[in-house]
C-alpha cells in the first residue's frame, strides 16, 4: 500500500491533522497493518516538502499545538495519476513456499511435509478470516478485506494441490 497516495486520498475529503489521518486509516483498513504516528508524520512532512500537502491551520488547545493539512492540486493530481494507473502484476512467479518446497527436496527433506504444514495453516487462517467476515459489528471494508485475503489463501491451496500431485517429477528435476 502507497502511503503517501493513501494520505492524499484521505485528505481529499477535508483536511486533517496526523491523528485523525492515521485513525481514518486503521479505520478503513482494517486488515492492514496499522500506520505508526511516525510513518504518517514522516509522509505528511514529505509531501509538504514535494508542494503536495500544505499546512491548513495550526490548532490550539489543551494539549499540543495539531497541525492541519490539506492536499494542494498537485497533491490531487499525484492521487489522481495513482488511481488511474494499473499495479502491475508481479514479473517473479517464485515464493517463499515454493523456495521451501525446492529447498526440502534439494537437501533430502520432503516437500510433502512442507505442503501438508502450509496448508494447515492457510486453511487455519481462512477459518479466522471466515470468522471475522461473520461478526455483526464489523465493517464493508472489513469483510471485503477479508475477502481479498481468502481469495489469495484459496489460489495458494490451489497451488500447494497442484505442487503435490507433480511433487515426484519435480524431486527427480531437482536432484539431477
Amino acid at each position: 500500500m502507497s502511503t503517501a497516495e493513501t494520505l492524499l486520498g484521505l485528505l481529499a475529503v477535508g483536511a486533517r491533522h496526523g491523528y485523525e489521518l492515521k485513525r481514518a486509516h486503521d479505520g478503513h483498513f482494517p486488515q492492514a497493518r496499522p500506520l505508526a504516528f511516525g510513518q504518517v508524520y514522516a509522509t505528511l512532512a514529505r509531501l509538504v516538502r514535494d508542494g503536495e500537502v500544505e499546512v491548513a491551520e495550526v490548532r490550539s488547545g489543551a494539549g499540543p499545538d495539531r497541525t492541519v493539512y490539506s492536499p494542494t492540486p498537485a497533491g490531487l493530481d499525484r492521487l489522481r495519476r495513482w488511481l488511474s494507473t494499473p499495479e502491475p502484476p508481479s514479473p517473479y512467479v517464485a515464493n517463499v513456499l515454493m523456495a521451501k518446497v525446492v529447498t526440502a527436496l534439494v537437501s533430502g527433506g520432503s516437500g510433502r511435509d512442507c505442503l501438508r504444514i502450509q496448508r494447515a495453516a492457510h486453511l487455519a487462517r481462512m477459518r479466522e478470516l471466515t470468522a471475522l467476515k461473520a461478526d455483526p459489528a464489523g465493517s464493508v471494508a472489513q469483510t471485503l478485506s477479508a475477502d481479498y485475503a481468502i481469495v489469495h489463501l484459496d489460489a495458494d491451496l490451489r497451488w500447494m494441490d497442484t505442487t503435490a500431485q507433480r511433487l515426484g517429477e519435480l524431486a527427480k528435476e531437482v536432484r539431477s
